[in-house]
Order: C-alpha cells, then sequence, then structure tokens
C-alpha cells in the first residue's frame, strides 16, 4: 500500500497535505508521541516520524515507500517484495539499531492482532511512561 503515486493525487494537493502535516506537527509546542502498530509506508508515513518520541510496536514495519514500491523500482518485480523488505530494514528492531526510532515495544506472544486488549495495554503503558519523560522537557527543546 501506500499513497497514489500518479498525477492525480498530485492535482489533489497529495504532496501539499503531507508538506503541511509535517510543518504543522514540527511547530507544535507540546510532546508528541507516535506509535507505529502495523504498517507505516509511503510519503504519509513521515509524518509520523515527526514526533518526540517515537516507538514502534515489535512486529510493525516502517518506511518511505512500501516493499512492493521498493521492489518495483529496484528491480522491476513487485512480486519481490520479501527482498525488498530485508533490503529496507524496516523491521522496528532495525530502525532501532539504526536510531531511528526511540523505542520498541514488545507484543503480546503470537502478536498484537491475537490479543488487541493486551496490544492496547502496551501501547497505553507506553504513552504513559513517554509522556511522563516528555514532560519534564522544556517544550521550547522538544525535537517537534
Amino acid at each position: 500500500p501506500g499513497a497514489y503515486p500518479g498525477l492525480g493525487a498530485e492535482e489533489r494537493g497529495q504532496s501539499e497535505a503531507i508538506a503541511t502535516n509535517l510543518y504543522e506537527l514540527s511547530d507544535l509546542k507540546t510532546p508528541t508521541i507516535a506509535v507505529v502498530i502495523g504498517e507505516g509506508g509511503s510519503g504519509g508515513a513521515l509524518a509520523i516520524g515527526v514526533a518526540d518520541k517515537l516507538a514502534m510496536m515489535k512486529n510493525s514495519v516502517f518506511s518511505v515507500i512500501s516493499p512492493e514500491g521498493c521492489a518495483a523500482i529496484l528491480w522491476n518485480d513487485p512480486s519481490k517484495s520479501e527482498a525488498a523488505t530485508k533490503a529496507m530494514k524496516v523491521t522496528a528492531d532495525d530502525l532501532k539499531s539504526q536510531g531511528l526510532i526511540d523505542d520498541v515495544i514488545e507484543e503480546p506472544i503470537n502478536g498484537a492482532h491475537r490479543n488487541k486488549e493486551a496490544a492496547a495495554v502496551a501501547i497505553a503503558d507506553y504513552v504513559k511512561k513517554a509522556l511522563d519523560e516528555l514532560e519534564k522537557i522544556d517544550p521550547r527543546e522538544l525535537a517537534s
């Protein structure tokens, strides 16, 4: 998935909407926390990254292009999305090790989709902890 890359999307202001969102989020004077809970992929996913704290659920992926889109560009074959996923290093652990996200939120056994309640509790606990940390920082010094 991802944002449609065609002329029609541009005529309807897709890029401008993404840019405005990035700008507005970066100008907020309040703590911002973002959590990737599944798949964040394409230009719209960039907005997820504009936060003072960015976390991902353990089994989530996050990139500026979908694996299918990357495979189509690199190998002219969208069916090679698995190879693209590995090459792009889009998992929570990959991005944490590269310093691109702040935290990885562990999921319930067998994944968040199998135990939504426990996943929601894990996310809520993370948000509370992150907010406690961010509230100690002068708002003018926040990343956003």
